[in-house]
């Protein structure tokens, strides 16, 4: 059995870690390289950064930060935000990135993953997905059953601001055939909320998929993290806010998960 993660997300803006609902409603939550060695220490797997303003500002990712925040970490640290091509992608691994997230410009060119899982390794690509529900009926796209009725999940880009009429579930399996190493997959309808991850789609992607799926958005409880990684099937789950405003440590959810007989590295 594979061992499950437990990976803090820092969403960053200009250079601060911040935190909302539904992306929206940002506020501070402190400085990302404090936060990473902290997290570090508490026994954390993996880090996730995204500069969540760098796409829809059309710019770069700030590799200053990006290393400073490196710089405190010994665990893998997947950065993502304004990677816009293959070389966005090697000077975001030179900065001290091990593996790069790329949402709104695989959308726009597909190709950026293939090439970029050529040049550098699948293990280096992570297809971040930011999904939302859509109840309404259509043909073409993959109906998943929810408490709430049947929906299908929309792919958004530039940080949740643009709707792109492409089926989450279909997409998932498109960037996995590219050649992605993993799927970061965002329940926008949920992230922020602390009521818990959007179980159905966690689980329609893990199952429809051969690659590890962190499951993200909704995390409030110890029990929210363990219905993830069984009921959703994700092979990690990642949590924000409960973190940063000290709720629980990466300790008190390993602890919770060991006592369950969850596979996770103490």
């Amino acid at each position: 059995m594979l061992t499950k993660r437990i990976i803090p997300c820092l969403d960053v803006k200009y250079g601060r870690v911040v935190k909302g609902i539904h992306f929206k409603n940002l506020r501070d939550a402190g400085n990302p390289a404090k936060l990473a060695k902290m997290y570090d220490g508490q026994g954390a797997d993996e880090l996730v950064y995204l500069d969540i303003s760098a796409s829809p500002e059309g710019r770069k990712t700030m590799l200053s930060v990006v290393e400073k925040t490196a710089e405190q970490v010994f665990i893998p640290l997947t950065v993502g935000g304004g990677i816009s091509g293959v070389e966005d992608v090697r000077n975001t691994l030179k900065a001290g990135a091990d593996k790069v997230a790329i949402n709104t410009a695989a959308v726009k060119n597909p190709e950026i993953i293939k090439e970029g899982a050529r040049k550098f390794g699948s293990q280096c690509i992570v297809s971040a997905i930011d999904a939302k529900r859509i109840y309404e009926g259509r043909d073409d796209k993959i109906l998943v059953d929810t408490r709430e009725g049947k929906c299908w999940f929309e792919v958004y880009i530039y940080g949740g601001r643009k709707p792109t009429g492409i089926d989450a579930i279909a997409w998932a399996k498109k960037v996995e055939e590219l050649g992605a190493g993993e799927i970061l997959l965002t329940s926008m309808d949920y992230d922020g909320t602390k009521i818990g991850f959007d179980i159905p789609l966690t689980k329609k992607v893990a199952g429809e998929t051969n690659i590890p799926v962190i499951a993200s958005g909704g995390a409030g409880k110890l029990k929210h993290i363990y219905e993830a990684l069984v009921s959703g099937k994700a092979d990690a789950a990642l949590a924000a806010s409960i973190f940063h405003y000290k709720e629980y440590t990466v300790g008190d959810i390993k602890k919770y998960l060991k006592k369950k007989g969850i596979n996770i590295r103490i």
